[in-house]
């Protein structure tokens, strides 16, 4: 039996292990907590979540609000996705963009600020705009944080 294959390694590594709705956190991220959680909230209060910078701003869209693309921000998209789909008996969000950053919070009021100056119209966090012209805008602020 290899070292892999022993239960009582994989226990001891897994009780080390942090997922997040099936996904592996990792245990670099300042929300790590070993465990299994089928979201965020069900392991940090949100005030502890909101109170790290860390994290995903991105673009998710329905196709019951066709062309309108909402820009938010959330320690993992695909968390703050799960949430989304509760709300619908379709679970038909997606998300159409996303960027990793270290200071999530500031990335999102700069991409507001973009999203504002291309799209047709705004209402909160949601943009009139092409779905194929928000990717575009992702990856072109992307490129810039590259550089």
């Amino acid at each position: 039996m290899y070292y892999k294959d022993n239960p009582d390694s994989v226990r001891k590594r897994d009780a080390n292990r942090m997922y997040v709705n099936g996904k592996e956190i990792s245990k670099k991220h300042p929300l790590h907590r070993p465990g299994k959680y089928k979201s965020l909230d069900d392991a940090w209060s949100h005030e502890k979540i909101e109170s790290t910078f860390e994290g995903d701003v991105y673009a998710i869209v329905n196709p019951a609000w066709e062309g309108w693309v909402k820009i938010g921000k959330a320690s993992f998209a695909d968390d703050r996705l799960n949430t989304y789909q509760t709300s619908s008996p379709y679970r038909d969000y997606n998300i159409l963009a996303r960027i990793h950053t270290d200071n999530r919070h500031k990335k999102e009021l700069v991409m507001h600020r973009i999203f504002e100056d291309n799209a047709e119209a705004r209402m909160g966090e949601w943009f009139k705009i092409p779905e194929a012209d928000a990717v575009l805008l992702f990856l072109q602020e992307s490129e810039e944080d590259d550089r």
